[in-house]
């Protein structure tokens, strides 16, 4: 009996062999072999992707590093749709409801996905960051800005979130699997381009069929 397993194991991982073979010989570009071997042979739609970043969501809200409504997955949807270069509206309706973008701006900020517009303030920030440190009220320091005390809040809110440090270990498996999903994005791309997506795409499935 061990024999037999012995022996379907090498023909399983002989037959991967060959396929990885035969998907470099056929693209002609053997650097593309190690990047599927370290996704372990598959290519990750954008559901995988977000499964996997509602995980570590999940880890994050779990520990009680930061508190809002969104659920994980819904986290996940929010990161997915910044690297896509989609705004917090368009994001919220993804969600299924538009009211929700400014739920969806501040748990952005939360885990450092920041806009340009988060930095644009009609003013200078180090004379913001005086002022907060002085000791005034908000409705003080708002008027002597000359903005209203939400804005200043949700500006206090950027400065804070971007020197803090606590979710950094988080972000930074977040980013790899986004890395991940461009590296997967590049390569059936090029391949489409050069008419071998069907070729990865049977080869993927034989993979996965014998890992």
């Amino acid at each position: 009996m061990a024999a037999v397993r012995r022996k379907k194991k090498t023909n399983s991982t002989n037959r991967k062999k060959e396929l990885l073979d035969l998907f470099s010989n056929i693209s002609g570009k053997t650097e593309i072999v190690e990047p599927m071997k370290k996704i372990h042979g598959t290519l990750r739609d954008k559901d995988a992707i977000e499964r996997e970043v509602a995980l570590i969501m999940r880890e994050i809200l779990d520990q009680g590093f930061f508190k809002t409504k969104l659920k994980p997955r819904d986290l996940a949807c929010l990161v997915c749709g910044y690297y896509e270069g989609r705004n917090d509206t368009e994001i919220a309706r993804d969600l299924g409801d538009e009211k929700l973008s400014k739920t969806v701006a501040r748990a952005r900020v939360r885990l450092k996905l920041f806009r340009d517009l988060d930095f644009k303030m009609p003013f200078e920030r180090a004379k913001m960051e005086v002022l907060l440190e002085s000791g005034q009220t908000m409705k003080d320091i708002s008027a002597e800005l000359g903005i209203s005390p939400s804005t200043l809040r949700e500006y206090r809110h950027v400065i804070e979130q971007e020197k803090d440090i606590t979710l950094d270990p988080f972000l930074e498996r977040i980013k790899d699997v986004m890395e991940d999903r461009d590296l997967t994005e590049s390569m059936t791309g090029g391949l489409a381009n050069d008419g071998l997506a069907d070729a990865i795409d049977r080869t993927e499935a034989e993979l996965a069929d014998i890992s």
